[in-house]
């Protein structure tokens, strides 16, 4: 058995560079302990907690589109739809360590897996 320590995903929305190419395909790893522990030596983190999810994504977001690397500056513009995604995805793969969910339809009662790193790419 081998442990799956990254989560490729899509974002719902995208983010837009500079130049205006839209990144919506990325990677996620799993958090250390480190990557939990960091943000709390921010500045921006001790003055607005808050922005302590931003530092923490910014560690663990390895790749989305063609960016070269990933900065909190990336994470700040992302649209509140995507920034929400992937604090549900976080969330999920360190706490779960999947992507995929069990969920109950509140009509028929059957149970669906879905998928997270399914759902960014669906309208």
């Amino acid at each position: 058995m081998t442990l799956q320590t990254e989560f490729d995903f899509t974002l719902p929305m995208g983010y837009v560079d500079r130049e205006g190419n839209l990144h919506k395909q990325g990677t996620m790893r799993l958090a250390t302990a480190m990557d939990e522990i960091a943000p709390l030596r921010d500045p921006r983190v001790r003055s607005n907690q808050a922005y302590m999810v931003i530092v923490l994504l910014s560690r663990v977001v390895t790749q989305l589109g063609t960016l070269p690397q990933m900065t909190t500056s990336i994470i700040e513009n992302l649209f509140a739809a995507d920034l929400a995604y992937l604090q549900t995805l976080y969330r999920q793969i360190n706490e779960e360590g999947k992507t995929t969910l069990s969920v109950t339809c509140p009509e028929c009662n059957t149970v669906h897996e879905l998928d997270l790193a399914d759902l960014g790419g669906q309208s």
